[in-house]
């Protein structure tokens, strides 16, 4: 991992920092290669030409970059979570109502070929 994003994660903040570790534990366990890289402006992760950008704002975790057709699933389970058409909004404080497999799938649906 280099310097950059070490030092994004780093300064998470606190009540935010579990919920980004989650995120981060269960794409690397499904892709050990794809250790994240810093691009616009928050950590990336790739698998091929496939990629998954992990922002940690105000509310928790956003997720961009995901595969709206292969997350339809997540998204009917879990529409409040659903900002625009292409963004994953996961208040930390609502993390636990999404398991990590729900999280899994929708991680996988986007990183896989």
């Amino acid at each position: 991992m280099d310097a950059e994003v070490r030092d994004y994660i780093d300064a998470i903040a606190a009540e935010h920092r579990p919920l980004f570790d989650r995120v981060h534990r269960l794409i690397l366990q499904a892709y050990p290669e794809a250790g994240p890289t810093l691009s616009y402006g928050m950590p990336t992760y790739r698998v091929g030409d496939r990629k998954v950008h992990v922002g940690v704002w105000q509310h928790g975790v956003s997720i961009y970059g995901w595969d709206r057709e292969r997350g339809a699933g997540f998204t009917a389970r879990h529409p409040d979570f659903l900002s625009g058409k292409a963004t994953i909004r996961l208040p930390s404080r609502k993390a636990a109502d999404v398991t990590d497999a729900e999280l899994s799938d929708l991680l996988r649906g986007s990183l896989d070929a």
